[in-house]
């Protein structure tokens, strides 16, 4: 039983950006004013972001740190746009998460080399 109810404290939280992404599914279906689209899909996005950091998530900070097996799946190398970055993180494809400061996923990323 609790392996079954473990994440239901998370589903309860996300059931509001849920209830969110309807309104503005259905919403999409007549919105002639994209900027307006534009907003309401940022505002759900913030609010999915917001609720996923305040239960412990937390994206990782890749970009020009020093490239790490541990944290990183390095998908290509490419030549160090500048001599200072060989051996960092150049760009993230996919970017890598902690909860609770435990590693989830690691980070793909491109390397210069």
């Amino acid at each position: 039983e609790l392996m079954q109810t473990a994440g239901k404290e998370v589903i309860v939280s996300l059931l509001d950006v849920l209830d969110d992404s309807d309104r503005a599914t259905r919403q999409l279906e007549n919105a002639t004013d994209t900027a307006a689209v534009k907003d309401g899909i940022l505002l759900v996005f913030n609010k999915l972001k917001s609720t996923l950091q305040a239960k412990g998530l937390k994206p990782m900070e890749s970009i020009d740190t020093p490239f790490d097996p541990d944290l990183h799946d390095a998908i290509t190398e490419i030549p160090a746009p500048a001599p200072e970055q060989a051996g960092k993180v150049v760009d993230v494809l996919q970017p890598g998460y902690y909860l609770n400061d435990k590693l989830i996923r690691h980070a793909k990323v491109i390397v210069g080399k």
